[in-house]
């Protein structure tokens, strides 16, 4: 049983609805107390099948599922959602790590996927990304963060007026940081939707893409376009 108290913000009609189904008491009061604190309307409960009686009554905005719930399991749960044609945004909890566990949640229809234990940042990160898809289902071609403009059609960069030449896998990093501007992307997140890794490669390879963009981006400027977040990730400025 989830032992949570809901709705930790008076609602309010403009705030993101987000089901939890945790069964473990600690993680959802973490999840629910912290994201009900950034505004969000937080409903919980404590297994699958509560969660697709919720979800079926009141669909939220999204839900965060954690993989092993007593009765129906995460997997089932999400099954459900998606054979009933619900497209809410999924993300998916888990303390299997194994990359075909990872795989397995992606291709029954999670929009993300998180493996216990999890920093409070990563997660919030990932929540905001996928509500602000939500929001934004038609995908924009032009991209403009501060004096940074980004058209996705040409695949070009432009800073208060100067061509800033991007290789293709730079100006997906500049992309997504720019889709997500003012609000921190992490390292993990960067290696899932720019190289497609479920995994932690054990390399330098998003530093070392990151700091090659900056260097171009920033060159003749005297302010860093993009801001390093210690410990969490990267984050785009908007008054660049």
């Amino acid at each position: 049983m989830c032992l949570v108290k809901l709705n930790v913000l008076p609602y309010a009609f403009d705030m993101p609805k987000i089901l939890i189904a945790e069964d473990d008491a600690e993680t959802a009061a973490l999840i629910s107390n912290r994201l009900g604190a950034s505004g969000h309307h937080i409903t919980c409960v404590g297994d699958g099948d509560a969660a697709w009686r919720h979800v079926t009554a009141e669909p939220p905005d999204l839900i965060i599922l954690d993989r092993m719930l007593p009765g129906l399991d995460g997997l089932s749960v999400l099954k459900k959602i998606r054979d009933a044609g619900l497209d809410m945004p999924a993300l998916m909890l888990t303390a299997l790590g194994r990359i075909e566990d990872r795989v397995a949640g992606l291709d029954t229809g999670a929009d993300d996927y998180l493996v216990k234990p999890f920093a409070f940042s990563e997660l919030a990160a990932r929540v905001n990304a996928l509500l602000r898809r939500r929001v934004g289902s038609a995908q924009p071609t032009l991209l403009e963060v501060g004096g940074i403009v980004i058209d996705l059609l040409e695949r070009s960069v432009h800073r208060h007026g100067k061509s800033i030449a991007l290789q293709p896998r730079e100006f997906q990093l500049l992309e997504e940081l720019a889709q997500n501007a003012g609000r921190v992307v992490t390292r993990t997140m960067l290696l899932e939707r720019v190289w497609g890794f479920h995994f932690d490669p054990q390399t330098n390879i998003v530093e070392t893409h990151v700091s090659r963009m900056r260097a171009k981006l920033n060159d003749g400027f005297d302010m860093d376009a993009i801001e390093t977040v210690r410990g969490e990730g990267y984050r785009m400025r908007t008054d660049a």
